[in-house]
């Protein structure tokens, strides 16, 4: 029963202990992280959804179990395509000079 208990509290600090190591800070990471889990849930409501008409209209059908082991694939990779970290810009800071100089004398 310790040893549960001892879970509860050592699992949000070891990862709020890896999310801040990864670059962007903690308040980025914990973005990405909701960002990931709304579209699990998504997604696993669809193969809910599909599971239920499949099993319910082909039950006999051995098809329908490869089918829906196809469909958890593709699920899975778009999982994979879309639930990846988004492409941030790199900015310059304020003070930095532009990367071409501009001209002397000229237009």
């Amino acid at each position: 029963m310790r040893g549960v208990l001892v879970g509860f509290f050592l699992l949000p600090v070891l990862v709020i202990a890896v999310l801040s190591i990864r670059p962007g800070g903690l308040r980025q990471q914990l973005r990405n992280m909701r960002r990931r889990l709304k579209l699990a849930l998504a997604l696993g409501g669809a193969y809910l959804a599909a599971s239920t008409v499949t099993r319910l209209l082909f039950a006999d059908r051995p098809a329908a179990e490869w089918a829906l082991v196809g469909l958890a694939v593709v699920l899975g990779v778009i999982f994979l395509v879309v639930g990846q970290d988004p492409i941030t810009p790199i900015t310059p800071p304020a003070g930095a000079a532009s990367p071409r100089p501009r001209p002397p004398g000229g237009s």
